[in-house]
């Protein structure tokens, strides 16, 4: 593999197939078609070949046959030395925020190292040994999905370590919705590190492009970054998961509606935590008397769910089909219609939608359509950074 040095003069590759390049040669490709960058592998094998492999993943690094990456390269005898797991763990069951610890891995007896909690960047003693590190995980295409945070911190280590990274792409099943507001700087968390809206339409390959060819590293510093690509695939497609990203998002309704319910995690509404139908509904004991409730009691996702053991009411979301953009109109109705308003935002609700605004024109009764309005500066200016770093 060619090492490139770090600093402004690195080069970013592309990995792709000649398929790809013919002008409309997908264009009736099946969606089953799609081959994932870790399906991809006669382009990232002979950059393994002779080389101590480190790999960020998870549960949802698999193979269309659903062999782990993991198992799968060590079945290609290639040498790795370590597991870095994300949010969730290496098998994908923590709860989400829980403490992951590191450990080793059951099957294969190989280290885990958790990428969560205090040490959400690699150090300098865990990478040592390795020659190259792999990233495969399966992003859901939000900001405050932390995977791509944990993508950042990997960057950066591999730059300060001159380290190559290579990331094996996956498709993002929200992938054509650029939309909501874009983080300000001041607000900047784990759940939200960069100046983009809260859907970015793009794949963590072409993400990680970008955290690269804006600096966003600490000190401007870039990585040796290689992007192996998916084939036979356009972001316009429709992409069903083969397997959960994280405990609480267990389908594509889930996961389509993700991004407009997670607000409620700032607020005092429950969005599902504690049920069979995370990101799915809504409700809160504050809310008024509805055909419908739940009550979220602990179980595979979360072991203490808000209102555990508490009558929510609210609406059943599971049934009305694909959204095609941020969804204001349920948070906005359960502010309105909520006992206590004094109570309905958390201090989390400013980190989650990245500025302040948001819950002002909420509280003052704007209307979702000027709300709406008042991104698109926003959004068409980051519009312009991301086109420069599309692969599809």
């Amino acid at each position: 593999m060619v090492v490139f040095s770090c600093g402004s003069s690195i080069k970013e590759k592309d990995v792709s197939d000649k398929r790809q390049n013919k002008e409309g040669a997908i264009k009736s490709t099946p969606t089953s078609a799609i081959k994932t960058g870790a399906d991809n592998y006669e382009a990232y094998m002979p950059l393994l070949k002779d080389k101590k492999v480190g790999i960020v993943t998870n549960q949802t690094g698999i193979l269309s046959d659903k062999t782990h990456v993991v198992d799968f390269l060590l079945g290609k005898k290639v040498d790795i030395r370590k597991i870095f797991a994300p949010e969730h763990g290496f098998r994908g069951t923590a709860d989400a925020g829980e403490h992951v610890i590191d450990g080793k891995d059951t099957k294969t007896g190989l280290p885990i190292i958790s990428l969560y909690g205090s040490n959400k960047k690699p150090k300098a003693e865990q990478l040592a040994g390795i020659d190259v590190l792999v990233f495969d995980l399966q992003d859901v295409g939000a900001r405050f999905y932390t995977y791509i945070s944990s993508l950042h911190y990997v960057m950066e280590a591999c730059a300060e370590n001159n380290l190559p990274l290579i990331i094996l792409d996956r498709p993002n099943p929200n992938g054509a919705i650029i939309d909501g507001p874009v983080l300000e700087k001041e607000f900047t968390s784990f759940v939200g590190m960069h100046p983009i809206p809260v859907l970015h339409g793009m794949t963590i390959g072409e993400y990680g492009k970008m955290i690269n060819g804006e600096k966003w590293l600490k000190n401007g510093i870039q990585c040796s970054l290689t992007v192996i690509p998916c084939l036979d695939y356009r972001r316009e497609m429709p992409y069903s998961l083969p397997v959960k990203p994280s405990p609480n998002l267990p389908n594509d309704q889930a996961i389509n509606l993700y991004a407009s319910l997670c607000f409620f995690e700032g607020t005092n509404v429950s969005l599902g935590r504690g049920t069979e139908k995370q990101f799915q509904v809504y409700g809160s004991p504050s809310l008024p008397k509805s055909a419908f409730s739940f009550t979220p009691q602990p179980n595979f996702g979360s072991k203490e769910p808000p209102l555990k053991g508490q009558l929510c009411y609210g609406e059943d979301l599971s049934s009305i089909g694909k959204v095609k953009q941020l969804e204001l109109k349920w948070l906005i109705k359960a502010y309105r219609t909520t006992s206590d308003k004094s109570k309905f935002f958390t201090d989390f609700f400013t980190k989650l939608s990245g500025t302040k605004k948001l819950q002002q024109q909420i509280e003052a009764g704007i209307p979702e359509t000027e709300i709406r309005n008042s991104w698109k500066k926003g959004i068409e200016d980051f519009k312009k950074i991301r086109a420069k770093y599309l692969i599809y």
